[in-house]
């Protein structure tokens, strides 16, 4: 069963930078749809961003739109979300989920069948 793992949150200043890796177990993430979330508690989950199974093609929340890029390397199995000019309302736990079988990506979490435990990114002012 393909297991999904989150690193490189933590916390950083407004205007900083971090970049999250996605990485699998028990699979490869090669043939998925991979897609970044993040969710505040008490509020919905948000679709940041998603890559299609090739790299090819990407789609992005308006919310971060210029400022995070998500990207994969198929031969390394990892997907990566940069995020640049980050902002206290980027505070949240941030999630990767795979759509295996899929080329094109949806934001939407429904498409999604495997998920990571999650990372907590934290920006203070």
């Amino acid at each position: 069963q393909l297991q999904l793992v989150e690193s490189g949150g933590g916390l950083v200043q407004s205007g900083g930078s971090l970049r999250l890796s996605c990485t699998a177990s028990g699979g490869t993430l090669a043939g998925s749809a991979i897609g970044w979330f993040r969710q505040v508690p008490g509020k919905a989950r948000e679709g940041v961003a998603c890559i299609s199974s090739s790299g090819y093609s990407s789609d992005y929340a308006n919310s971060v739109k210029g400022r995070f890029t998500i990207s994969r390397d198929n031969a390394l199995n990892i997907v990566y979300l940069q995020m640049n000019n980050l902002s206290p309302l980027d505070t949240a736990v941030y999630s990767c989920a795979a759509d295996p079988g899929t080329h094109r990506c949806f934001r939407g979490e429904y498409e999604y069948d495997y998920w990571g435990q999650g990372t907590q990114v934290t920006v203070s002012s």
